[in-house]
């Protein structure tokens, strides 16, 4: 960007990503740990400053380039649902009718997981729904890391700005972004786990059930693990998503 002025939200953007090239490129002496590119992330703001909105964040991340990934969108999937919610789902990517239609989850997976939100006796404007990338994968291919390491600080500032108190991880992806470990979901769902002070429980991809439909009881156990942390009421007879 020789000749132009970077403003300070596009200072921190080229340190983040110079860290992560470093990073890749298996340089060492330098931290390139999600806990020093959050810092990064925070300076300028002083301690008790007013939380950054979901709106400051879409204006941000705008028509964003930083990533292979834009070249084959339509649209960004930023995320939707109540942006003061206790409860937040996080999934993997974007799909075709997202890509499609710019919102989360409003596929064939997200037609189940509309369900499944209904079983633990809420709806979607009760929560939110967002991913870990923004933008579709060609032939919705698993997300790369390197595109991972660009996208998840904004879904990390997404959870800062709505402070939710439970978040539902929804396939591998987002739960071993968000928790840092490579422990396969097999391992990580029916556990409780901590991320930055908020409860997390993952299960298994709505998507995935579509293809395994066998794995709807371990969800729904899943769920009743997330009803009972969050103090809502579970129903006297079992309402298994087997029946979704």
């Amino acid at each position: 960007m020789k000749g132009e002025q970077l403003t300070v939200t596009e200072t921190i953007d080229e340190i983040q990503d110079a860290l992560r090239c470093l990073e890749r490129s298996g340089w060492d002496g330098f931290d390139c740990s999600n806990r020093c590119l959050e810092t990064i992330q925070n300076w300028g703001r002083p301690p008790g400053a007013v939380r950054e909105s979901l709106d400051d964040i879409q204006r941000d991340l705008g028509e964003c380039r930083r990533c292979g990934l834009s070249a084959g969108r339509t649209k960004i999937v930023f995320g939707a649902g109540n942006p003061e919610a206790e409860l937040v789902f996080i999934g993997e990517g974007p799909g075709y009718e997202e890509d499609r239609q710019g919102e989360p989850f409003v596929g064939p997976a997200g037609q189940l997981l509309t369900k499944i939100i209904a079983a633990i006796g809420l709806d979607r404007d009760q929560v939110y729904i967002c991913n870990i990338i923004k933008c579709r994968p060609p032939g919705n291919r698993n997300p790369e890391m390197d595109e991972i390491a660009t996208c998840s600080p904004f879904l990390k500032r997404q959870l800062k700005a709505i402070r939710p108190k439970f978040v539902c991880t929804l396939g591998k992806f987002a739960a071993q972004t968000l928790l840092d470990t490579t422990e396969p979901i097999s391992r990580l769902r029916g556990h409780r786990h901590v991320y930055d002070g908020l409860c997390v429980i993952p299960t298994y991809h709505p998507a995935y059930l579509l293809r395994n439909p066998g794995k709807k009881r371990e969800v729904w156990e899943d769920m009743k693990r997330l009803m009972k942390e969050m103090g809502l009421p579970l129903s006297a007879k079992d309402a298994s998503i087997n029946k979704t």
